[in-house]
């Protein structure tokens, strides 16, 4: 069906005539009262009673209302999902962990509006799984995460190592998980060396999937646990953190992940960028 046609509908719904309607969108009545013609032949239905209070919707109009609605809004939606702005010459979908996009992305999102103002980009947030599918199914551009899985079609590249270290509100905590210790979802390569160095932790009291959660319950109530040297630093730095001495160290590795055979504009300027700051990533973890 027309989304025209459902649209128009919906106008003289709204205006409650096929005047109003008109004029709402600058079309002659004339079209208007051809566009639900052809709704109504479409759907083997009157939708229109017109009198002179205006148009009033028949049984069937009411209950064509509803659908015309949903199929405005998911036409709308789509647009939104997969269309290009007005005043730009493409579009990209990036998503990405949630500690990814602390300083890592975000300072990417800011050089990419610098550097290629007329590319419109769709931020997004979400877990390996949820990336990937969405890498598969065309509905993501780029995504950039710890474990991605290897799919025909998609290419895996290394941008940057992160190293995780415990850390307390107690200076003076034991390098191993004890009370008040949040264990944070890092992906299933952390869960496995986590499993190997404390073979016998019994289970957290606390879990959280995003790390953001779990250091602001750590920052607030005391405790410990594992976070990214970069996101940290700036606690370690003031003293509302330390580094557990003797804890051992994770390495956590990042990957973005984006089609093997994506067209050259828009993607080399964003992958180019995101390989520039994970240099920088690199050499500012190095410099302590």
């Amino acid at each position: 069906m027309d989304t025209e046609l459902a649209r128009t509908f919906l106008m003289v719904v709204a205006a409650g005539n096929f005047i109003g309607a008109a004029e709402r969108l600058h079309v002659t009545q004339s079209t208007v009262s051809a566009r639900i013609h052809a709704l109504e032949t479409q759907l083997r239905c009157r939708l229109f009673v017109r009198n002179k209070a205006g148009a009033v919707l028949t049984p069937a109009g009411r209950q064509f209302q509803r659908h015309a609605s949903t199929l405005v809004r998911t036409v709308e939606q789509a647009r939104s999902d997969v269309g290009i702005a007005r005043g730009f010459r493409a579009s990209l979908v990036v998503g990405g962990r949630f500690g990814l996009w602390e300083r890592y992305l975000l300072r990417w999102l800011s050089l990419m509006r610098e550097q290629v103002p007329d590319v419109s980009v769709r931020a997004e947030i979400g877990f390996e799984g949820d990336l990937m599918l969405g890498l598969v199914e065309g509905r993501v551009d780029i995504g950039v995460m710890y474990t991605p899985q290897s799919r025909p079609g998609l290419t895996v590249e290394p941008l940057f190592e992160e190293r995780l270290v415990m850390a307390a509100t107690d200076p003076d905590a034991r390098p191993e998980p004890g009370p008040g210790y949040v264990h944070i979802d890092w992906g299933p390569e952390f869960f496995a060396k986590h499993g190997v160095r404390f073979p016998d932790f019994p289970g957290p009291g606390l879990t959280a999937n995003i790390g953001w959660l779990g250091l602001q319950h750590i920052l607030e109530n005391g405790g410990s646990g594992y976070f990214p040297v970069r996101l940290i630093r700036p606690y370690l730095r003031d003293g509302r953190l330390t580094a557990v001495r003797g804890a051992p160290d994770f390495a956590l590795p990042a990957y973005m992940v984006f089609p093997s055979e994506a067209p050259a504009d828009p993607f080399d300027a964003a992958l180019a960028s995101l390989r520039d700051l994970a240099a920088a990533e690199v050499a500012w973890a190095a410099a302590g």
